[in-house]
C-alpha cells in the first residue's frame, strides 16, 4: 500500500490530525492518524524495591488514575534523557543510569508515535523535599500492591501495563 497523498487537517501544541489517502481505495475517504511526539514511561525501583507511582487527575477520562512516571519528549531531547527528567518532575527521585526495556507502537490503528519503555534500579530523592509538578501525588508501593493494583484495575492505563510486563520478562520485578 502507499501513501499518495498526506494532508495535515487540524494542529494543536499536543497533536496533528493528517489525512492520507492510500493509492488503493477511495481517494475521497483518506485515512486520519494522529501525530504525537513520542513518549516515555519509566518503571523505576528505589533501594527498598518499591515502585514509583504518580496518581493524577485525569479529564480525558474524567477521574484520577495510577500511572508510572512518564511524559513525552522535548524537541533535542533523547528518549533516556526524558525518562531522567520526567522520574524527577513527577516523582522527586533520579537514577543515576536508565535501561531500555523497549520501544513500542502504542495504538497501530491510530498513532504514529512510539513508546519508550524504561528501567530504573536503587533511584534516590533528588533532594530532601522535592516539589513535584503540578497536579502529581507520588505514591511509593511494594511489587505486590502493584500486582493488586492492576488485579483490581486501579492501575489500568495499558500503556503503562506494557513497561510493567516488560521489567518482568526481563527479572526486573
Amino acid at each position: 500500500m502507499d501513501i499518495i497523498e498526506r494532508n495535515k487537517v487540524f494542529s494543536t501544541p499536543w497533536f496533528n490530525v493528517v489525512a492520507k489517502t492510500l493509492r488503493e481505495g477511495n481517494p475521497n475517504a483518506p485515512y486520519y492518524s494522529l501525530e504525537l511526539s513520542d513518549y516515555v514511561s519509566i518503571v523505576a525501583l528505589t533501594e527498598q524495591k518499591e515502585i514509583l507511582l504518580v496518581r493524577q487527575y485525569r479529564p480525558t477520562v474524567e477521574r484520577y488514575t495510577l500511572e508510572l512516571p512518564s511524559g513525552h519528549l522535548e524537541p533535542g531531547e533523547s528518549p533516556e534523557e526524558t525518562a531522567k527528567r520526567e522520574l524527577i518532575e513527577e516523582t522527586g527521585y533520579q537514577a543515576s543510569t536508565v535501561e531500555l526495556l523497549g520501544n513500542l507502537i502504542p495504538d497501530s490503528g491510530r498513532l504514529s508515535n512510539r513508546l519508550w519503555c524504561y528501567f530504573a534500579n536503587d533511584v534516590t530523592l533528588s533532594c530532601p523535599n522535592p516539589v513535584l509538578e503540578a497536579g502529581i501525588e507520588l505514591v511509593v508501593c511494594s511489587q505486590e500492591d502493584l500486582v493488586q493494583y492492576i488485579l483490581q484495575q486501579q492501575f489500568d492505563h495499558a500503556l503503562h501495563l506494557a513497561p510493567i510486563l516488560l521489567a518482568m520478562l526481563n527479572n526486573k520485578l
